[in-house]
């Protein structure tokens, strides 16, 4: 069964932050956790980064996240939902 990850994403971001956010997002999708990412607009402030992974894959894709975000320094940027 799939599951549903979710990434709060900030729209005001300088070029080298929304570099690094698509780096991730291709990540994501080269690593096989997922196949698209939906972008919704949550309000004026964030953008929702939703996809769906297999469940076996969910708690990985959690991990790769959380540790791309300690080391590209986004916990300002990015929170996983």
């Amino acid at each position: 069964m799939e599951k549903t990850i979710q990434l709060k994403v900030r729209k005001d971001l300088d070029p080298r932050r929304q570099h690094t956010i698509i780096k991730l997002k291709g990540s994501l999708i080269s690593k096989g956790y997922t196949q698209i990412i939906h972008i919704l607009d949550q309000d004026d402030e964030f953008h929702i980064n939703t996809f769906e992974t297999p469940a076996e894959h969910q708690e990985e894709a959690q991990q790769y996240i959380a540790a791309f975000i300690d080391e590209e320094n986004l916990a300002d940027t990015i929170y996983v939902k």
